[in-house]
């Protein structure tokens, strides 16, 4: 019987089930008399559909239905909704293109969904899929974001937004002794779990309700939208959330298919499975990042930051999909200077439409584009003025002192020792670089170092609900609305509430991934599930302390005043007189008066992750291969639940941005809109032999914000690895008078840089 505290780093008690093959994801799902879908998408990236005649197909060996946009309105099937009213965060009017979960007179992207087949196996439904006869009149396609900007179409643009005090930020530029601009692009990135989205849909004539068994992070959000497009109430459809294979912002939102399975199942009369083919995944998952910048710094001559002014576009793809009004709006400038001291800050934000997949969110949405702005600012001012780079961070890092600080724009960072993290960083870092950038060169080639530090609020849904339930046989089980898709949340819960309130951890029973269970959550994205789940649990736990504190009393036949609770007991202060928690669960259930305790915590502050990562690279100069040599981070997380898993959150999210930096990249054809990266033989991942051993340590300063003191792990590389990364390279091609780099950083961009060749990214 083991009793873990806050802090302790046991292993993944969730591994041995995923190790031995005992876990159940959708595709092992097998329910009786189901029948299987496929989708088929559309081949154009701007077309109008002349028609589509299905009679082929319809006939074909086992076929059981085949649904189009035709069949939406005899069935009340409604458009796609956002998550958010986007109007609230716009400063003039906006546009919201209508998508349908099958489109009706027009396609927009290569991969939107045209038509569904259903049929008794996969290979029926795949067959009936290929003998639709579809026309289509193509239409012009516009792919990049100046494609939107210069074509005239005021629909193209979503939204124009600012924050900042202009005349304020214009006033300290007209004062400065110096000033660095950059232009940025940040590249689309396609996001790949490792278990393809998939679901499996039920209807229940009986009572009109819907069930989906689902893939996905955030099943309350997306069941209130998928109820909205279907014409029910939310209390009609259930969405359970078996075991998930990674997600990483992009099984967050709503998606066409989600509708479509209920649909089916309706249609059909029995359960339906669909499961995303990993090509079809390429053109049919959101994607991410694909934003330009131009940005400027201001300094006085003593190198002091006045003024930032950055003007950004974002590029949405097709559509407005879930929480991205908010995530290019307040999320993108809730901390535009990142960790520095910078008085005066205007931030101008569009958002545009174009021809290609339509845009999500991965690790560190906002954050990520951001820090890459501003870090790289800092290096090439430093570079300007003749200044390391080092220094001229900590001259302008917000000081432990100056907490709780607010920025510019508004946002308070409560917690953090910025230049101790890029102190201790620089110095592990920089250990022995003189000796290997000699060995380097010795070789022929060149080395560079580079920071990139990190700092992210906390934000996704503002509002956690769970449950602790007091068991007959004592054990507790603990119900949330955020599930786990990975990060160890069966362990890191479990530690939470062996600790606070002594209940040993085998005797704790995990629940979530359902709404039935429990009426409201959150899901899991921006590094919220144990800043808000865990506050909750902090919260439930001294509600059942001072209810087991009344009923202790009585036991003991003691003043409720005199009773204490200590490590699952109650006891009389000052005696060796105690009772069990669970004895006073018991009398309680035998009273009537239960234990059980359900809890809603809803944020007022957020937290702030932060920390300095330091990146090493090494260049050959005849072939432009960039290899990571070294990588070394000092992360601030607050109080850890579990050390161990902290450690895993950040091992992943360098591995996302360096593959970002070096080679992911989303790529489309000019012209046609064809994705030109659509399979893993042309969009290239990290692999275990890209990264070198990462030199990783803490420096937790407790947020002051919730009881625990957390902060949130789960996005600090994906934030901090693509401006590290840029600036090592940068630092090591300085001596070639190279000061601009647009990523990734392939072996073909950085010898064409070296060769005063063209690039130009697609």
């Amino acid at each position: 019987m083991v009793k873990l505290k806050i802090g302790d780093t046991p292993r993944r008690v969730e591994d041995i089930r995923f190790l031995t093959g005992a876990g159940c994801y959708v595709d092992d799902m097998q329910l009786d008399d189901m029948a299987h879908a496929v989708v088929l998408r559309s081949p154009h990236a701007h077309a109008d559909i002349r028609s589509i005649d299905t009679a082929a197909a319809i006939g074909g060996s086992g076929v059981v239905s085949i649904l189009t946009g035709k069949d939406l309105a005899g069935h009340d099937i409604g458009p796609l909704h956002p998550y958010e009213q986007v109007n609230i965060y716009s400063n003039e009017p906006f546009c919201f293109p209508t998508q349908f979960p099958l489109a009706k007179d027009r396609v927009r992207y290569v991969g939107e969904p045209i038509a569904l087949v259903i049929a008794e196996t996969l290979e029926q439904a795949l067959d009936a899929a290929e003998q639709i006869d579809v026309r289509y009149s193509p239409l012009p396609a516009k792919t990049r974001i100046q494609d939107a900007l210069n074509g005239g179409d005021a629909s193209d643009i979503c939204l124009n937004w600012s924050v900042g005090d202009q005349q304020e930020t214009d006033t300290a530029f007209q004062s400065a002794a110096h000033i660095t601009q950059l232009a940025f692009r940040n590249h689309r990135v396609v996001t790949n779990p490792m278990e393809p989205r998939g679901g499996i849909g039920e209807y229940d004539i009986g009572t009109g309700r819907y069930k989906l068994h689902i893939s996905a992070q955030s099943i309350h959000m997306a069941r209130d939208r998928v109820a909205q497009t279907l014409g029910v109430e939310a209390t009609m459809l259930r969405l359970i959330a078996p075991d998930v294979g990674g997600g990483f912002g992009v099984k967050n939102f709503m998606y066409p298919e989600m509708v479509l399975l209920c649909w089916a199942a309706r249609v059909a009369g029995r359960p339906v499975k669909w499961i995303n083919t990993r090509s079809d995944g390429f053109v049919s998952d959101h994607q991410a990042r694909d934003n330009d910048a131009q940005a400027e710094l201001a300094l006085d001559a003593y190198g002091n930051f006045l003024a930032l002014r950055v003007r950004s576009i974002g590029n949405l793809g097709a559509y407005l999909t879930g929480s991205m009004a908010r995530i290019f709006t307040e999320q993108f400038v809730k901390l535009p200077g990142g960790p520095y001291r910078i008085p005066a800050i205007r931030v101008d934000v569009s958002a545009v439409y174009t021809n290609t997949v339509p845009t999500g969110v991965t690790r560190g949405p906002g954050f990520g584009e951001f820090a890459n702005i501003m870090e790289r600012l800092v290096d090439a001012a430093a570079r300007e003025m003749g200044r390391d780079s080092t220094e001229l961070r900590k001259q302008n890092l917000v000081s432990i002192n100056e907490m709780p600080f607010m920025n510019a724009i508004g946002a308070i960072m409560d917690s953090g020792d910025f230049a101790s993290n890029v102190e201790v960083a620089m110095k592990r870092a920089r250990n022995g670089f003189e000796f290997r950038q000699s060995a380097s060169e010795a070789k022929g080639k060149i080395r560079g170092i580079g920071i990139g530090y990190h700092i992210k609020a906390t934000f996704g849904a503002p509002d956690e609900n769970i449950k602790l339930s007091f068991e007959i046989d004592d054990t507790v089980t603990f119900t949330t609305g955020t599930q786990a898709i990975g990060q160890g949340h069966e362990t890191s819960f479990r530690q939470i509430i062996s600790d606070l309130l002594g209940i040993p951890a085998e005797n704790i029973h995990y629940r979530a991934g359902d709404t039935d269970l429990i009426r409201n959550g959150g899901g899991h994205g921006s590094s919220r599930a144990t800043f808000m789940a865990g506050t909750a649990i902090h919260m439930a736990s001294e509600r059942i302390q001072a209810k087991g504190k009344r009923i202790a009393a009585m036991m003991l036949e003691a003043a409720e005043t005199d009773i204490l609770f200590q490590d699952g007991a109650f006891s009389i202060a000052g005696t060796d007189r105690s009772v069990g928690l669970m004895a006073v669960a018991a009398k309680a259930r035998a009273e009537g008066d239960l234990l059980d305790t359900l809890q809603n915590f809803t944020r007022e502050h957020h937290t702030f992750p932060n920390g300095c990562h330091v990146a090493e690279v090494e260049i050959d100069p005849e072939t432009g291969l960039v290899t990571l040599s070294r990588y070394t981070a000092v992360d601030d997380y607050g109080t850890m639940i579990n050390p161990f898993l902290v450690a895993g959150q950040v091992h992943g999210a360098i591995a996302q941005g360096v593959g970002q930096a070096l080679m992911e990249h989303g790529a489309y054809h000019a012209d046609s809109g064809q994705l030109l990266t659509g399979s893993f033989m042309d969009y290239c991942m990290p692999r275990a032999d890209d990264l070198p051993a990462f030199d990783l340590s803490f420096q937790g300063i407790p947020c002051t914000t919730n009881p625990l003191g957390v902060k949130g792990s789960g996005e600090a590389g994906a934030i901090a690895g693509f401006p590290a990364v840029a600036n090592a390279i940068l630092d090591a091609l300085n001596s070639y008078n190279i000061s601009c780099l647009d990523g990734p950083a392939t072996s073909e961009t950085i010898w064409r840089l070296l060769n005063k060749r063209q690039v130009s990214l697609p």
